[in-house]
């Protein structure tokens, strides 16, 4: 559960934060928009600071931006959701060798880290990861993802 933010602005999110949960924002924020591909946008929405793809760029029935990262203040900790390790197997390895080799530990959801400083994550591995999806591969991705394979039978 995250903690729901009215905020209209990633800075004004920040600010409403205690200042160690700021700190630990801020932080993998400076990581997110330093290896951000060009094309992806920062917004606010669902109560968290999100990178994504404008909606001038790709139609979703939900009129939000096409999610590419997330960065949330959580009840108990904070959470970096990064799409392409969820969507990609690949990614998802790479991320696991990133900590490993840094010896952090992960704590990861479907699609979440769980973290409580920038310290606990291995972050010039996620700015790669982060840095490794253009906005056109992510948009080819999730239009793949929606398509419905020819071959499958619905009997």
């Amino acid at each position: 559960m995250h903690m729901r933010s009215a905020a209209a602005t990633p800075e004004a999110y920040l600010d409403q934060l205690p200042a160690d949960r700021r700190a630990a924002l801020a932080a993998v924020r400076d990581v997110i928009l330093a290896n951000l591909p060009n094309g992806y946008e920062e917004s606010v929405g669902s109560g968290m600071i999100v990178y994504g793809v404008p909606t001038t760029r790709v139609a979703l029935p939900t009129k939000q931006p096409l999610w590419y990262v997330a960065l949330a203040a959580q009840k108990n900790y904070n959470s970096l959701y990064l799409m392409s390790v969820y969507a990609n197997k690949t990614q998802e390895q790479r991320l696991r060798d990133a900590f490993a080799t840094a010896g952090k530990k992960l704590d990861m959801g479907k699609s979440c880290i769980h973290f409580r400083t920038a310290d606990g994550l291995p972050l010039d591995a996620i700015g790669e990861l982060i840095a490794s999806v253009p906005v056109e591969k992510w948009i080819s991705i999730f239009q793949e993802s929606r398509r419905k394979p020819s071959s499958r039978n619905n009997a």
